[in-house]
């Protein structure tokens, strides 16, 4: 099943969660693309099998208002059934933002098999990898 890793950052470290998510998968054996939120439509990432979907924490641990939430907005109405894991990295707060996009995406319907947060401060490789082996 071909797999999407999809991600919007602002300051560069979920882009290496990504990064390593995607050498993770890619090193298992996955088939697997990686895009920016403004490289992929919705209906187009929703063609996808599984999606690893990655955002960071903003403002008061929310999603990304401008681009990532729009973007999530409309492409959760498209997938509901499908595989999803959902990622990002935080640097302050208790990973709240995690815990209600995952209740979020359960309420949706989505089939969430697993989240990763990682603090900004943390190296993500090795985390990073353990993730992406559970969608491989």
């Amino acid at each position: 099943m071909k797999i999407a890793v999809i991600y919007w950052s602002q300051t560069g470290n979920t882009q290496a969660m990504a990064e390593h998510i995607l050498a993770g998968l890619k090193g298992a054996g996955a088939d697997a693309d990686m895009f920016s939120v403004s490289e992929i439509s919705p209906e187009d990432a929703a063609q996808y099998g599984v999606l690893l979907l990655g955002c960071p924490a903003m403002g008061a641990e929310e999603l990304e208002s401008e681009e990532f939430e729009p973007f999530y907005t409309r492409l959760e109405g498209l997938i509901a059934g499908k595989t999803v894991g959902l990622f990002g990295s935080y640097d302050w707060g208790d990973g709240e933002w995690m815990r209600l996009w995952k209740d979020r995406a359960q309420a949706a319907g989505l089939a969430v098999k697993d989240t990763l947060i990682v603090n900004m401060n943390d190296d993500p490789a090795a985390a990073c990898g353990e993730f992406a082996k559970l969608f491989a």
